[in-house]
This record gives structure tokens, sequence and C-alpha cells, in this order.
């Protein structure tokens, strides 16, 4: 019978265990840091109805959806939709979710998830068609204070500082103030808005002069003293230091927003809006040599509404955002007549993990295995996994040699594992009461009772566990 070929199908990301316990490591860290600031977790199904999932006809979305059908719904398919597809982000299913639950929640419900996704993207190089998103959202019951869109940078900072990947930037901007200007200077309609505002989110993606073409092109004619205008505002950003990134909005509001023809009062609530949430970052204790404002961060969604953010490393700019978000005003309108506006962000996980480790920030890990306990006899088999018990009931992951061999092959297997400690049972060590442990990382070894193995063992692992 001939093979069948094994390979991964593209837009994977398949990894080998020092590798998957590096990004499991990474999630950990999100986790206990969404954790850590209040969020709940949640799961949602990684199928939702098809006429659930797609709330918008048409579009790039629905180009990308995969759709699921069992075998016997296949031969009995009609025309039309598959009932079921694969959710493409987190976002629409928690949606459906807080309608669908709306009466047994409490509001504000603070959720986090961390989940795959999947989406039908063209096969190249750092795309998936397969990821991990990890994902906070605050939802109120038809108000939600802007308050919390203070503490969401609060919570991106907690992350990528205990993440370690290097100095990083939160950029932020608010819609508002964009449109606003926009509708000060004659430009009304929403749509029109929402499309100069796609344009202007691809500012560090195309150069200054590509979307200045495109906004002065036949789709948008905007007049050469607005366009300037537009151009002006949108190539300024605040400095990461203290008391700039408000001293900036003070410039905005002088040098651009008491200068519109039209009608300010949009955009001075933007700018309001901004204000408060930059007293309050500071009262969460986000430094502010990591935030900054910057009027091109505009976000291509018409879903977000206020308040926007993105995240980017400061010594590796061709990276891109690693997070993003921001305010919307009503997070599921074609579920529910009620009004549950809410803010978030969003960390594409495994596009950011093969990321960092190409760019050599992150390394592949340890073995989770902390010792490795050696057979020399097979007489000594139960003494052997004795021990593995005690050093499990104290913690300590344990691996046990199930079958006796030369110890030097025990040593070699335990070093290309990256185990640190092996544990080393002969009949001279039973007849004393002791164990010997090799440390692989600094190649000696002593020799210690039984009694005291797993204080000692844990003492050591101890010193050398991250802060």
């Amino acid at each position: 019978m001939a093979l069948t070929q094994a390979r991964t199908m593209p837009g994977t990301l398949e990894l080998l265990p020092p590798d998957q316990i590096a990004f499991q490591r990474m999630l950990d860290t999100v986790r206990f840091n969404f954790e850590r600031f209040g969020f709940l977790p949640i799961e949602t199904p990684v199928m939702e109805f098809t006429d659930v999932l797609l709330t918008k006809q048409g579009g790039e979305t629905e180009r990308q959806v995969y759709f699921v059908q069992s075998t016997g719904a296949l031969e009995k398919s009609a025309e039309g939709l598959p009932e079921l597809a694969l959710r493409f982000d987190l976002t629409v299913p928690l949606a459906r979710y807080v309608a669908e639950h709306e009466h047994d929640l409490n509001f504000p419900f603070r959720r986090y998830q961390i989940q795959r996704v999947y989406r039908g993207e063209r096969a190249q190089r750092g795309r998936f068609r397969e990821f991990y998103q990890c994902d906070i959202d605050v939802i109120g019951k038809d108000q939600l204070s802007i308050r919390y869109d203070a503490e969401i940078p609060a919570v991106i900072y907690s992350v990528f500082r205990d993440l370690a990947i290097g100095p990083f930037t939160i950029w932020l901007n608010n819609r508002k103030l964009m449109r606003g200007f926009l509708e000060g200077h004659g430009i009304a309609d929403v749509k029109q808005q929402a499309a100069i505002l796609r344009e202007i989110d691809k500012l560090d993606k195309r150069s200054q002069a590509a979307v200045t073409d495109t906004l002065a092109g036949e789709e948008f004619n905007i007049p050469n003293h607005v366009l300037a205008d537009i151009i002006g505002l949108i190539i300024l950003e605040s400095r990461r230091e203290e008391g700039s990134a408000l001293t900036y909005l003070d410039t905005i509001e002088q040098s651009y927003m008491k200068k519109l023809p039209g009608d300010p009062s949009l955009m001075k609530e933007g700018i309001e809006e901004l204000r408060e949430v930059l007293i309050l970052m500071r009262a969460f204790r986000v430094p502010e040599t990591h935030y900054a404002i910057k009027m091109s961060i505009a976000r291509g969604l018409d879903y977000y509404t206020g308040t926007v953010y993105e995240t980017t490393l400061n010594e590796h700019p061709q990276i891109g955002s690693i997070c993003s978000g921001g305010r919307y005003d009503n997070l599921a309108s074609n579920y529910t007549r009620s009004k549950l506006p809410g803010v978030g962000i969003s960390i594409g996980a495994t596009r950011l993990f093969w990321q960092l480790r190409e760019a050599k920030l992150l390394h592949a890990a340890a073995s989770t295995v902390q010792v490795l306990v050696a057979q020399m006899d097979e007489t000594l088999l139960p003494a052997c996994l004795e021990i593995a018990a005690q050093l499990r009931n104290a913690g300590i992951a344990t691996e046990v040699v199930m079958e006796a061999g030369k110890l030097g092959k025990q040593f070699k297997y335990a070093d290309r594992a990256g185990i640190r400690f092996v544990a080393v049972l002969g009949p001279d060590e039973v007849a004393k009461g002791t164990v010997t442990v090799k440390d692989m990382r600094k190649q000696d070894q002593v020799e210690m009772s039984r009694a005291d193995l797993a204080s000692t063992l844990r003492a050591q692992l101890a010193q050398e566990a991250p802060a």
C-alpha cells in the first residue's frame, strides 16, 4: 500500500516541544495579566451558525471564511451556504455571546478570551490561516465610562513589560477628533470620513506621498488647502516623555481645532476624551516613556468610534502593530436592541510569536521537566518511582526512565531534552538512604539524603525562576 505523504497545511504553525513551551509561556503571561486586571475567562465554540457569523453580506470577511459541513450534510446539501462556519475573529462570537446571555451577565462585563480563529488567508510567509487571538473587552449596558479607555493601556503595558521583548510604545488617538477635524472642513458624509480614515491608517505602510496622492485623487477629490491641513495633522506625533502627550493635545487644539472653518464640537469632544484618558493613564502608573499620541492611528475598521490603540516595538518597527483595538458604540446591534458600548484590544499571539522568533527576540525554552530520575538497575524501579512521587508531591515536574540502561546515555537524553537535574539511585545510594543529583547546566553533581532531596532541588529551581 502506498504511503500518504505527511505534510502540514500551509498557514498553520506547528511547533516542536521547546518552541511550543515558549509559546505556551507567552500565552500564560498574557493570561496572568488579563486576570490580574480582573478580566474573566470565556470560551465560545469554534463553529458558529453562518447567519450569525456573517451579519454583513459580501466583502473581504466573507471571502476568507471557512465553512463547515459534515459528510452526511454534504450528501444532502442543496444550494446556498453551509449552515456552519469557523469563526474568523473573537469579536463576532463575543457579540453573540453577550446578546444570548445578556440577562445572566453582570455589567460592565469584563471578559478575556484566548482561542484559535480561522481565516482563508493567501498562503505567504508570516500570514496564518489558523492562529491564536488574545482579546479583552469591557462592555457596558447603555453606557460605559471613558475611564475604562484608560485602563486598557495599563493592561497593554503590563503584558508587554512582563513578556520582556524590548522597549515598546502604545500609540493613542481618538476617531472623534479625526472625524470632527474632517467635519469642520466640510467633509460631513460619514462614509466618506470612514474611507479617508482608512487611507490615513495606511500611512505607516505606504509613503506620505502615496497617501497624499490617493486623497487628492478622483475618489476623494479633497481640495488642496484641506488636504494640506489633513497631512499636516496626521504626520505629527507626541514624544515619549513626561508631559509631551498632554502638551501635544493643547497644540492640536490651538493650531488646528480653533482654526477650523466649520463646527469644532466633535473634534473638541475627541480631544477632551483623549485628555481624560491620558490623565488617568498617569494614575494607572503607565510610564510616559511607553505611550504617545499619533494622529495617523485611525484603525481601518469603521467599527471603532472613539479611543483607538496600536502597540509597536521601538527597535523592530518592521514587525508592525503587536496589539490593537479601541472603543466602539454598540457591540451587539445585529443581535439585540440593547445598547452595549465597549472598549477592548486584541493580540494576534501566533503571528506575534512567529515574528518575535524570526527577530530572535524569543528563543526555544528548556523542557518543562525539571528532574529526570535515572534507572541503573531493573530491580530498583520501585525505588525510582518512589523518589519521583516524592518530587512530584513537592511540585517538581519529574520524569522517570522506565527501562534500565547506560547512565551516560541517560545523561545525554536529559541534556538534549533540556532537563536541568538527573537523580541517580544506585545500590550504594539505596544502602545509604541518599540520591546523587547531577546538574546538567553546571555539570557538577552532589550526593544528598533522600529526606532533603525535594527541598534542596526546589530551592535551587526557585533561585532561577522568573520574577
